[in-house]
């Protein structure tokens, strides 16, 4: 059980909670926290003080103090002005996640909302009634505003849920399960829509993708090593501790792990062959650089998912501080450094993917025997090329760029929602070129049979070989390529 506003969330745990593996509560303590915090904002909101977002309009309208009555339109007004996303809905788990970290971060008791506002989230959480939010229009401060707006206007009977795979609309879906929209009061609007969830959830899903495709890098790598009949010596342990970087250390471990015991690699111990490619001998600096970004992203990640991100943070019942919380570049800059690493992942693999057609150390050229009236598996290197470029042209880095909004007073914005896409976007594409490389790495080891190689490896030479059949005559690939990218995305291959 994780209890929201005390424990620290993990990756694990809000995808856990997501798919309902992990319950996740309000306790006592926690209650009277967000209690003592809304008592602190209807203290202020009573006041003739003028305190931003509580009793004033919003960004440039900040000057403009609102009467007690006012309260509760200004707070609705925000969510339904600041609903102008655009473009298709992000997926569901996404849209949750969204909610999940909103929650946590709400109940940490700094954002001054109502108790019952709270438990309405944790009703549509808990109920899997997921808004419907679409995936442009943020710029990553003040927040993820339009997002979280889409994400919370059924609160008010507005907006659109999923139900299923259809889309129903707020209103009929709350009274179906007999609930009625709410009415916002002060400061609650903007504890809703100021935030970084929208980064964040983008952030959560693409870092347990990443963590699984560092790992099956590691393994397709090796599985191109053994059908190129590569040297084990470039992974000896004594070289990377002289040059300790984690995620180097990290990998050149699994690589002895996954050679371990390979009688591939003992029978050409003693060949002519003095370097490999870089593709082959430098998979620890290579794919160790982008597991060190993983792990700085994934640090940076769980710091904002146990934060609070809104705006105004209520300490007092005479002091709410305006700040800047609400603003992406801690994630938009480390997701882009990170966006680089997932596709260095893939820039890799296709150059292996390359290497085993050229036709050296006994493999044939395009890995078919009957070259000439068959063109083997020279085409699907054309797919990996291509999606390598198209994973380099989403690299250029959206938190290198900034465009004022709301007449100059956000004058300097993250665009760390677009970071986020991109991310997601750029280990789609390694998904794809992963798959092929393990089709052809198989291919490549079945030249080197009656070798054995390690077990770990023998076992996913058999999950491939279960769908994928050797290629012996030319044939559709389409049918196979697929098959191995939905095996990738369930992540059924073995990698530990």
């Amino acid at each position: 059980m994780f209890k929201y506003g005390i424990e620290h969330l993990t990756v694990n745990k809000a995808i856990a909670i997501a798919n309902g593996t992990l319950k996740a509560v309000i306790t006592k303590e926690v209650k009277n926290k967000v209690n003592d915090c809304r008592q602190k904002v209807e203290t202020i909101a009573s006041s003739n003080k003028a305190v931003y977002g509580i009793n004033t309009g919003f960004g440039p309208l900040c000057d403009v103090q609102i009467t007690p009555k006012q309260t509760s339109k200004l707070q609705e007004n925000l969510l339904i002005t600041h609903a102008v996303g655009v473009g298709n809905p992000i997926d569901k788990e996404l849209s949750k996640i969204m909610m999940i970290c909103k929650v946590h971060a709400l109940c940490q008791g700094f954002s001054g909302v109502r108790l019952e506002l709270i438990e309405r989230i944790l009703y549509f959480i808990e109920n899997n009634l997921l808004p419907i939010v679409p995936e442009q229009g943020s710029v990553g401060a003040s927040g993820d505003l339009a997002p979280l707006s889409h994400l919370f206007l059924p609160l008010l009977g507005e907006g659109e849920f999923w139900i299923g795979d259809a889309i129903e609309p707020a209103k009929k879906v709350l009274e179906q399960h007999g609930l009625k929209p709410m009415k916002l009061e002060a400061k609650e609007g903007l504890g809703l829509i100021n935030g970084t969830q929208f980064i964040l959830a983008h952030t959560i899903v693409g870092l347990k993708k990443m963590e699984y495709l560092l790992d099956l890098a590691d393994v397709s790598g090796v599985m191109s090593l053994e059908g190129f009949q590569g040297s084990a010596s470039p992974f000896k342990e004594a070289l990377h501790k002289i040059r300790p970087f984690k995620g180097n250390l990290k990998v050149a471990e699994r690589i002895r792990m996954l050679l371990k015991d390979s009688q591939n690699v003992e029978n050409h111990f003693e060949c002519e062959r003095v370097q490999d490619p870089y593709s082959i001998r430098c998979m620890p600096q290579v794919h160790g650089a982008s597991r060190n970004a993983y792990y700085h992203l994934n640090e940076l990640a769980e710091i904002e998912m146990n934060s609070v991100t809104d705006n105004p943070i209520v300490l007092s019942e005479t002091e709410a501080i305006s700040g800047g919380n609400f603003h992406g570049q801690p994630l938009a800059m480390a997701l882009d450094y990170t966006s680089i690493a997932a596709s260095e992942l893939g820039n890799i693999a296709d150059r292996r993917c390359y290497l085993l057609l050229e036709g050296k150390y006994g493999l044939p050229r395009l890995l078919t025997k009957a070259g000439g009236l068959n063109s083997g598996f020279m085409i699907p290197q054309y797919t990996t090329a291509a999606l390598v470029t198209e994973n380099k042209s989403l690299c250029f880095p959206p938190s290198a760029d900034s465009i004022p909004t709301s007449l100059g007073q956000e004058d300097h914005v993250s665009m760390g929602s677009i970071s986020g896409r991109q991310f997601n976007q750029i280990l789609g594409n390694v998904e794809k070129i992963l798959a092929i490389e393990l089709m052809y790495a198989a291919q490549a080891m079945e030249f080197r049979r009656p070798n054995t190689f390690s077990k770990i490896i023998e076992e996913n030479f058999k999950i491939i070989r279960s769908k994928v059949t050797k290629l012996e005559d030319d044939r559709v690939l389409k049918d196979d390529i697929n098959t191995l990218i939905t095996m990738v995305k369930n992540q059924v291959f073995i990698v530990h």
